[in-house]
């Protein structure tokens, strides 16, 4: 009897030691007592909830083109690569107005614990209404906001005057793909497949994966340089020390609301189960050459295997795919290839 005692004591303690593990704290919420300071403009989305926004460019009462940049992976509003890239004479020969806006979670956007592919599309419509970007507007992503940009065409397509995907993640769950496009999940660092195994079947432990020190966790989230190529690695070392892409002033500001709210939240939602398939479920939302939707990809880009990138736009054939040779994730950062796709983006340029 005493030895079933304390077998039950001992099941209840590992049970509660369990939970607690694998329950996240609670964010620290900008403006909230012992929280982060509010220092950039921020507006009050439908459900309360506040977003933290950059402007860039020209001013948007002038502006031909009004761009909704979401930024990627652990990165903030600070970091719109195409703005902050663009070489002034272009932005001003263009006319191009852009913002850029922290994913909710990140830097000094509110955390949304309902956040949902649906749910960023709307913040992003609503973000443009507030700001008076007018009824159609353009939305480009980079790799995870490339991935959102999926969720506006799905979800707010009316009010697209064009959209565009830099290198986005694929959710290797899609429906869609093949058996025998398989093979690329495997292509990753064992410690990512047994990531992004969790955020998919156990989503409730993720935050205990990426934070407990038995197995190695995501290579992206540590930014481990094995994770990109050659010439990602370079272009980071000549770019990123440039004063006007140096991170090194904002870069504590990103997850500083928590990496559960920010990087694990957006690994559950980007890999999770999504209510469509991108490839059977989306229309083209310009059928008479209105606008147009285009995709940029790296055909050595080590996190977004190509092979699932050319089968997506196979499947989309009203997608303008550019493929980039030689070129890993991080081709956004090469001198000249902001004006490149903006132009190709924005006028047709071939």
């Amino acid at each position: 009897m005493l030895f079933k005692r304390t077998s039950v004591v001992l099941v209840l303690i590992l049970v509660s030691w369990a939970f607690q593990a694998a329950r996240p704290p609670p964010p620290k919420t900008c403006g909230s007592p012992g929280g982060p300071p509010i220092t950039a403009p921020r507006i009050k989305l439908r459900d309360g909830r506040f977003l933290a926004y950059k402007e860039y460019g020209v001013a948007k009462e002038v502006a031909k083109y009004k761009i909704v940049f979401l930024h990627g992976f652990v990165s903030c509003r600070h970091d719109a690569l195409v703005a902050i890239t663009l070489s002034p004479e272009t932005i001003e020969e263009l006319q191009i107005y852009v913002v850029g806006f922290d994913r909710p979670g990140y830097g000094e956007s509110d955390p949304d614990p309902n956040r949902t592919v649906k749910s960023l599309a709307l913040d992003v419509e609503n973000l443009a209404d507030q700001l008076g970007l007018g009824s159609k507007f353009y939305v480009m992503g980079f790799s995870m906001g490339g991935q959102a940009i999926w969720g506006c065409l799905k979800y707010i397509p009316n009010r697209l005057a064009g959209a565009g995907l830099i290198a986005p993640v694929v959710n290797y769950w899609w429906p869609s793909f093949p058996s025998n496009l398989s093979d690329t999940y495997y292509l990753q660092p064992p410690q990512d497949q047994w990531t992004l195994r969790v955020a998919h079947y156990l989503p409730w432990l993720t935050y205990w994966w990426n934070t407990q020190k038995w197995f190695p966790s995501s290579s992206v989230i540590i930014e481990k340089l094995e994770t990109f190529s050659p010439q990602d690695l370079q272009l980071v070392m000549e770019r990123l020390s440039e004063p006007e892409l140096n991170r090194d002033k904002y870069k504590m500001q990103i997850r500083q609301q928590g990496d559960f709210e920010s990087a694990h939240r957006d690994l559950r939602v980007g890999f999770g189960s999504w209510e469509f398939d991108p490839m059977t479920d989306l229309k083209n939302p310009f059928p008479n050459n209105e606008g147009s939707v285009h995709l940029w990809q790296g055909d050595e880009d080590r996190l977004v295997p190509v092979a699932l990138q050319r089968y997506v736009v196979n499947k989309l054939p009203w997608i303008k795919y550019h493929e980039l040779g030689g070129a890993g994730h991080m081709f956004p950062l090469a001198k000249g290839m902001s004006e490149i796709m903006m132009k190709q983006f924005l006028i047709g340029e071939k």
